[in-house]
């Protein structure tokens, strides 16, 4: 029996996973605000989200092996530079107070997440223990 391995566990771990992505993000957006011609990126994980809920499902027939598979399935979080604003006069684009706040925000699902996983290590702890 794998006490870890279970559904529960898989899906903290890829929370937790994505978040650290986001985060490395969000902190290379904070130590470069001053850089010139810097793009601010951000992270998104919506089409995961879709795919999970099969809303981007869709299913070709194949009528020959070499044809190319269809799928509009994409692997892993999609990180972006957005060039349509310019908040400093060298084309940096980052905005401290926006950063700050997405900064803070992760950090709150994080600890959240965090919370989480130590509650079902100590479930696990307290049905080892017998208390």
């Amino acid at each position: 029996m794998d006490l870890f391995s279970s559904n529960s566990f898989r899906v903290l771990e890829r929370g937790l996973d994505g978040a650290q992505i986001k985060q490395k993000a969000i902190t290379q957006n904070i130590a470069n605000v001053d850089t010139p011609n810097y793009k601010a990126k951000t992270v998104s994980f919506r089409h995961m989200l879709n795919d999970a809920m099969g809303e981007n499902s869709f299913r070709a027939h194949r009528t020959d092996q070499r044809h190319l598979e269809f799928s509009t399935r994409k692997q892993g979080p999609i990180i972006e530079s957005s060039n349509s604003t310019m908040y400093n006069h060298n084309q940096n684009n980052v905005d401290i107070d926006h950063e700050m706040a997405e900064l803070a925000k992760n950090q709150i699902y994080y600890n959240a997440l965090i919370e989480r996983l130590n509650g079902r290590f100590s479930s696990i702890k307290n049905v080892i223990g017998g208390r």
